[in-house]
Formats: structure tokens, C-alpha cells, sequence
């Protein structure tokens, strides 16, 4: 009998939700036979089987979160099936972090209970531990955000191991510590209103997704680190929306407008590199990226997401195009990698998708600038002292203080601006 615990899928990832079951009690699988679909923080995994038998056990329900290391099956051996070869090898061709026990009794020993009057056996000596059971980077992180000492919390993991839930409880606890309220004499109590008596009912409480803790996460730590500055300016988008019309023919559908902001966002990027980069806090340093990966907000059922174009430097209009579709099909149907999900190095948010005109958009931590579109509308506009109907949009960057000055961040943003407005000019330069 052999158990499948949940593997790792990606560095800070301690959980995943079974998504749907792909097996059931009494199928036979063979090894790397899909068993279930999972969702983690990042994306949903096909999680394929290390051993070849017979489901006894599936360990949770559709819906269930489970801590990784945790087991997700049990696979019958009757027959002699060996577990994968590779692995007995450390074959670097299977998912990091397989756990593997040979027998459901095969975990830890409960100590014999001892009753009436019997002396309890001496305590065992546990040697400390002087260095904290972690090895999470969101959990090292989040613990010293919140200044919790790791050497006093005991880990709810495997083996000890101390996982984000053990530091948010921490947490909780202290905050619950820290604002109890002291106790009263009834006698001296205020009365209180009696509109305040009246409660209402909660309609309904949701258990947040890995997915959505994730994004709690970088976007609090983006509004915590990040000094931010925006600026904004409207920009005359008549002559992009025809040169996209122009792209078009009766067999070739052409880049999409998306394809073509993006091009000149690249093409900004590599002329201002102070916004492609990041913010070195432990050595000091602003680093720059030699290259561009372009993310791209997506919404998705899941909620928004920014897969990232690798290489968007290198690739033409037409090849952005492509990856910008193909990403975006990705995020929807929840099958992008971590890769994607998280090389990217600026964020382009097409929120006038959505009908609005602006946003001051929070920076994709630990990436420095994101740079939004709204709307494209008619509007009045004065062109060579007439006024004149155009089509008008608001572009919006939002940037961290510590990589620039305002100059710089107007300068980049009146370039794509510029572009926009006269894209045929700006294409003969790139």
C-alpha cells in the first residue's frame, strides 16, 4: 500500500484545493495516470500518480484545501507495483516534493496512555532547536513583517514544519492579546443606543482560494514597501484605432490593438529602463532588467491575473499578438505556469475593458511601474485650432518614487503617448 502526499508545486506554495477528482475509489491507475486537478496560488495542476494499482482511499473531497506534504490518496499494491523507478533515482523528471510511505501506519507513534496511579515515563530530552523549522520565503517574510520570532512557534506541518497558518495564528493572537477589553463594573458601563442593539445578519462567509491569498499578499506588500507616484495624461488615439483598421483584411485579422499599446510600451521600456527593474532592499541597489517581460493584466474567473510575454523585446508586433492571445487563453482555462505568473518585469492593465477611464492601479510587486489604458471614447478635442471629434483615452502610470524622479516617469509616459498619437511615425523608428 503506498500513500501519495501532495507534492510541492512552486516555491512559497504550502496548499493547495482539490479542484475535481480525475480517479475514484477502486480504479486502477498506472504510473503518471492523472489523479486530480488542484489549485494553488498560481494556477491549476494536473497532479499525475507515482504508483501504478488500485485507489483504496482518496484523502478529501472536491473543495478541500490540503497542506502540502499531507497525503492526497492511497494506491493498493497487490500486485507488486513498483514505485516509479526514477524517483528511487532522484530523477529530477518528477514534481519536487513527492512524499512516499510505505503503509498507512507508517507515521508518527502515539505514546501509550498511562492510567491510575502509575508513574508517567520520564520526558523525553528534545534537543532545542536553535534554528526555526522554515523554509517558505512568504512565510520567513510574513513573520517579519509582523515581527513574530520563529524560534518560539511550534510547526502544524510536516515534521514541525512552520507554515503561513502557524504565523497568522501567532498573529491573531497577539492582536487579540493586545486589544482585549478590560473589564468594567457593570454599574459604570454607559447605556448604549438602542439603534447600536440592532445586528445584522452576515450573508454569507467565503473561505478565501489560495489564489486570492497570494494576491492579498503581494498587493498588500506592494501598498507596505512601495512609495508610489502617479501620473496620468489624455492622449488622441484616432490615428492607432486606424492603423489597426488598416492591419485588417479579408484573410488576416492583424495584432490586435492590445498588440500594438504593447509594442510601444516595449519600446518606451527600453528607452526609460529605470521602470523595468526592481528595488534591491538588502544590497542597496536599483536593478535594472536587460531584456523586458511584458505582463498582461487578464481577468479570468478566478480573478485578475498579469501572465508575462517573455521576451517581449525580441518579438514583433505580430508575434506580441500571438503570445498576448495565447496567455491570455492560458490564464482563462487556469492552465498558466509559475513561470509565466510571475517573470514578469512591468505590467500593462488594459482597464478600459472594463468601461472605466482611469485607475491609480497598484504596482505588481516586486516589479516597479504598471502602466494602465482606459477607455477609448468620442470625445470634443481640439486639432489645429478646430475643435473635432477624436477618439480619446487616459493613460495612467503608476511608478516607485525610489527608481525615479517625476521627470523621468512623464517622459516615458509622453513617449507612449506620443506613439499613440502617431503611430506610423514612432513604427519607422523602432
Amino acid at each position: 500500500m503506498n500513500t501519495f502526499l501532495l507534492p510541492d508545486l512552486g516555491e512559497g506554495l504550502t496548499e493547495a484545493e482539490i479542484v475535481r477528482w480525475l480517479v475514484k475509489v477502486g480504479d486502477v491507475v498506472a504510473v503518471d495516470t492523472p489523479i486530480a486537478e488542484v489549485e494553488t496560488a498560481k494556477s491549476i495542476v494536473e497532479l499525475p500518480c507515482p504508483y501504478a494499482g488500485v485507489i483504496e482511499e482518496l484523502h478529501g473531497e472536491a473543495g478541500t484545501t490540503v497542506p502540502v506534504g499531507k497525503p492526497l490518496i492511497t494506491v493498493g499494491d497487490p500486485d507488486g507495483a513498483a514505485y516509479r523507478a526514477e524517483e528511487r533515482a532522484g530523477s529530477g523528471n518528477v514534481l519536487v516534493g513527492y512524499g512516499t510511505s510505505e503503509s498507512a501506519g507508517a507515521g508518527r507513534r502515539r505514546r501509550p496512555r498511562v492510567s491510575g496511579t502509575n508513574v508517567a515515563p520520564a520526558a523525553e530530552k528534545v534537543p532545542e532547536r536553535r534554528v526555526p523549522l522554515v523554509i517558505s520565503p512568504l512565510v520567513r517574510r510574513l513573520a517579519r513583517d509582523a515581527e513574530v520570532d520563529l524560534r518560539a512557534l511550534t510547526g502544524s506541518g510536516p515534521d514541525g514544519l512552520i507554515v503561513r497558518r502557524d504565523v497568522e495564528l501567532a498573529i491573531a493572537r497577539r492582536m487579540q492579546t493586545e486589544h482585549a477589553p478590560t473589564a468594567t463594573p457593570a454599574a459604570a458601563q454607559p447605556a448604549l443606543p438602542q439603534a447600536s442593539v440592532v445586528q445584522l445578519a452576515e450573508l454569507r462567509r467565503t473561505p478565501m482560494s489560495g489564489f486570492r491569498k497570494a494576491v492579498i499578499a503581494t498587493l498588500s506588500r506592494s501598498r507596505a514597501e512601495i512609495p508610489e507616484a502617479t501620473t496620468w495624461v489624455d492622449v488622441d488615439a484616432t490615428a492607432l484605432i486606424d492603423l489597426r483598421e488598416s492591419l485588417r483584411s479579408a484573410t488576416d485579422p492583424g495584432p490586435g490593438l492590445l498588440a500594438l499599446m504593447a509594442r510601444f510600451v516595449v519600446a518606451g521600456l527600453l528607452k526609460y529602463p529605470e521602470l523595468n527593474g526592481y528595488v534591491d532592499t538588502e544590497r542597496e541597489e536599483l536593478v535594472q532588467y536587460d531584456g523586458v517581460n511584458l505582463g498582461v493584466a487578464a481577468q479570468t474567473d478566478r480573478g485578475l491575473m498579469v501572465p508575462a510575454v517573455a521576451g517581449a523585446h525580441a518579438l514583433t508586433t505580430r508575434g506580441l499578438d500571438a503570445e498576448i492571445r495565447r496567455l491570455t487563453a492560458s490564464a482563462r482555462d487556469g492552465r498558466l505556469t509559475q513561470q509565466e505568473l510571475t517573470c514578469g518585469t512591468f505590467t500593462l492593465n488594459n482597464y478600459g475593458s472594463f468601461g472605466v477611464d482611469g485607475s491609480a492601479a497598484i504596482i505588481n510587486h516586486p516589479q516597479v511601474a504598471i502602466l494602465g489604458v482606459g477607455r477609448i471614447i468620442d470625445r470634443p478635442w481640439v486639432v489645429d485650432g478646430e475643435l473635432a471629434i477624436r477618439k480619446l483615452t487616459q493613460l495612467s502610470l503608476v511608478f516607485d518614487h525610489r527608481v525615479c524622479d517625476g521627470g523621468t516617469a512623464a517622459a516615458f509616459l509622453r513617449f507612449v503617448a506620443d506613439a499613440f498619437e502617431n503611430p506610423a511615425s514612432a513604427f519607422a523608428d523602432l
